[in-house]
């Protein structure tokens, strides 16, 4: 035994000292280079300018060229495909000075070719490997089209589905939201964190800080919180990603507490740098520092450029003004060389971290793009996360799964799209090859049982097509009826104060529920909808966001009955656009819904607290029991740990996955608490009659909070402990920390 643990330890010192042996190796490179460049040199590696590709098609205007050429620009974004990375890394290469290679950055969200469904979407499937699967085939798939760097994930929580960002994340909730980031950011740059492997790309923590939490739901709006829910709350995720080895973070458009991020030295120097360890580079958002001039705390372009390099921001988006104003910056001594050369030093070892430095043709290999873009394996992988997506809002009587050979009338514009299925940021994706929802569904189903009409349009007022909807609908034994938004009602700048279905497509379901045939309603959405009218009306509601390549074939599998639905809402629904912000970790008032008196407490009058689906709910075509709560030990101890345990049996036909979920509350602190936290989840399998006992180990540290004094740690005391299905259908029991 001994002699074991003492190799064990020969072991760890041996991988320690090689590892410190190549940080120092790698940081001798970086100052190699740096020691030849000039101050303009060191300049253009701090400046990020977009390919024309989107306007003009694979090209990059000939003043942005010459800035490649003269090493006033060291990295491009928007550009991808071999044969087009390969044309502007020659010219970086071969007529530039030191012929210092370009950094190719691209938003590869959700999906490069394949396109996986929507971030949102993803952690709706509350799992693990799925989403990391999802972002490894998005990396290896940009990596061979030239790719190194993408702009996720995006790692803000939001709790106001106005926000059309909300479709970029994972919702609403830092334990689940801290847990996705991780997984995207090691399934982007691998395990081990070998950027220079070529099925890896460069993960980018966005955006930084806060930004999912905008006054009114409003885009780009400033954001206003205490330190304390920033801490608690917003910082985790990002947190998590950078501890997962993320190597650049991304700035937000908001100003944080009347700061705007991209120059807010107190988040990007003292708490990203100083706190949480951060060694890769920083970024802005598109043109923020030029906005800095909008927000109203920079007069001019140099000022903006002075506030954000001194800020700790090292690279600057498309906005020009370090291009333009930093050398005059440095002569006149507003920003030190010291601050220009530990910017220059984080980008190029980014670089030669991603072996761009040994070649900087790595990434434009012609045989390997064509080899591995859409792939049967990535659609696969694509068709799978999919299923798993899928969250089952209502199933009355049963009404699903559908039978084959049910004569079905397949009604709404929705249907038909194959373009809303990739969702609005969906990088290099197009609908050649992709199946809409109704193509899939003739095909599994026949031609002669399965008919179409569109009834309406997803956005507009016309109810012209009400008549030859419900013609086909008298003819069907059912009815599913695809709702919701068009895909670019949600992403960037496409916030919504009326989060209802648009249009008319609701008054259509209305028409329809008067021929007393069970209907089907399937949404396409990618922030939560206000479905109070839609559940009064439809028989099932299953969720589909927006799922991507294969997602026409995954939602009719999950229709029919050939997958299970498994998926958890990552985001609470709520009753009404006037409950919102509405998340399930709320905070207690003095006056609490619970209490008896009829009028005085914290309520609406006219409409109830509780939402319309709670986070972490989605139903099943099979039943589950939960056995009540056992615990290893009541007492908690400082450095110890207790196990929480239930026994979840399959009560159903079917074999089904369950999200076995764990929360806690904290009873008294010196601060007010949530009402729940989530604290662990495990996604189980059971088949029919099968039972499966799930064990949570619970430590102190899992328990600690922002105290009164600010300080991080636990307070000794009672807590209640929760485990079931969503955060509002649980079995509960309690446990003391002790001191």
């Amino acid at each position: 035994m001994k002699k074991t643990t003492l190799l064990v330890a020969f072991l760890l010192a041996t991988t320690s000292m090689h590892l410190i042996a190549q940080d120092q190796r790698l940081e001798q490179r970086v100052d190699s280079v740096l020691h030849l460049m000039t101050l303009q040199e060191k300049i253009g590696q701090l400046v990020l300018y977009t390919s024309d590709w989107a306007v003009t098609g694979p090209t990059l205007n000939e003043g942005y060229m010459n800035d490649i050429r003269n090493g006033n620009c060291g990295n491009i974004f928007n550009a991808h495909s071999v044969d087009y990375v390969r044309k502007l890394q020659k010219i970086a290469v071969n007529d530039t000075r030191l012929h210092i290679p370009l950094l190719f950055g691209y938003d590869v969200i959700h999906g490069y070719k394949t396109i996986f469904p929507i971030p949102l979407a993803e952690a709706a499937t509350w799992d693990l490997f799925q989403i990391q699967r999802a972002a490894h085939v998005a990396a290896s798939e940009a990596a061979a089209a030239g790719v190194n760097w993408t702009y996720a994930p995006m790692c803000d929580i939001t709790v106001d589905p106005r926000w059309g960002r909300v479709m970029e994340g994972a919702g609403e909730d830092p334990y689940l939201g801290s847990q996705v980031a991780a997984a995207r950011v090691h399934g982007f740059q691998g395990m081990n964190n070998n950027l220079a492997d070529t099925s890896t790309v460069l993960a980018c923590v966005k955006h930084f800080a806060g930004y999912g939490a905008p006054l009114g739901g409003r885009d780009y709006n400033s954001v206003d919180m205490s330190e304390r829910t920033f801490r608690d709350v917003y910082l985790p995720p990002y947190e998590a990603a950078i501890k997962a080895d993320a190597m650049s973070v991304m700035t937000a458009f908001n100003s944080l507490n009347d700061v705007p991020c991209t120059e807010n030295k107190w988040l990007l120097t003292d708490v990203l740098r100083n706190e949480l360890g951060f060694k890769g580079l920083v970024v802005s958002d598109y043109n923020a520092v030029e906005e800095l001039i909008n927000h109203g705390v920079a007069a001019n372009g140099k000022q903006a450029a002075e506030l954000a390099i001194n800020a700790g921001m090292d690279m600057d988006m498309q906005s020009t003004l370090y291009q333009k104003h930093l050398k005059q910056l440095v002569e006149e001594g507003k920003v030190s060389m010291a601050t220009i050369d530990e910017a220059v030093r984080r980008v190029l070892r980014v670089k030669f971290m991603l072996g761009l430095f040994d070649n900087p043709y790595l990434y434009c290999n012609n045989a390997r793009e064509k080899r591995v873009i859409e792939s049967p394996a990535n659609m696969k992988a694509a068709y799978e996360e999919a299923q798993r997506s899928l969250v089952l809002l209502k199933n009355k009587n049963n009404v699903l799964p559908l039978r084959k050979g049910e004569r079905l009338a397949v009604i709404g514009q929705l249907a038909t799209s194959s373009n809303d299925l990739l969702g609005a940021w969906r990088a290099d994706g197009d609908t050649i090859g992709v199946p809409s929802l109704f193509d899939e569904l003739r095909k599994y189903n026949g031609s002669k049982n399965t008919i179409y009409a569109e009834g309406c349009q997803k956005e507009g007022y016309s109810k012209k097509g009400f008549p030859a909807a419900i013609a086909a609908a008298q003819k069907a034994d059912k009815i599913v009826l695809v709702i919701g938004e068009d895909c670019n009602w949600t992403g960037e700048a496409a916030s919504r104060a009326n989060i209802k279905v648009p249009g008319v497509q609701t008054d259509l379901l209305a028409k329809l529920t008067a021929l007393h045939k069970p209907i089907v309603v399937v949404l396409m959405n990618g922030r939560p909808l206000d479905l109070s009218r839609e559940d009064t009306l439809a028989d099932a509601i299953l969720e589909t966001w927006y799922a991507g390549s294969r997602g026409g074939k995954a939602i009719t599998s999950v229709l029919f009955g050939e997958y299970n639905p498994s998926g958890k809402l990552p985001i609470t629904f709520p009753r009404c656009v006037g409950q919102i912000p509405l998340f399930y970790y709320e905070k207690n008032t003095g006056r609490p819904i619970y209490l008896p008196d009829p009028k005085y407490k914290s309520r609406y009058i006219d409409c109830p607290n509780t939402p319309l689906f709670p986070f972490g709910f989605g139903l099943s075509y099979t039943t589950f029991h939960f056995s009540d709560i056992t615990l290893s030990n009541n007492k908690l101890y400082p450095n110890d740990s207790i196990q929480a345990s239930v026994t979840v049996t399959n009560t159903g036909k079917r074999e089904g996955e369950e999200v076995v979920q764990l929360y806690i509350h904290d009873l008294v602190a010196d601060v007010v608490r949530p009402v729940k936290q989530l604290k662990g989840f495990h996604k189980i399998s059971l088949q029919p009659g099968e039972s499966k006992k799930v064990t949570f180990t619970l430590t102190p540290d899992m328990l600690a909070f922002y105290r009164l004094n600010m300080t991080y740690g636990t307070e000794p005391g009672k807590f209640d402990l929760f485990i079931g299905d969503s955060s509002d259908h649980v079995n509960q029991t309690s446990f003391t920390l002790e001191k």
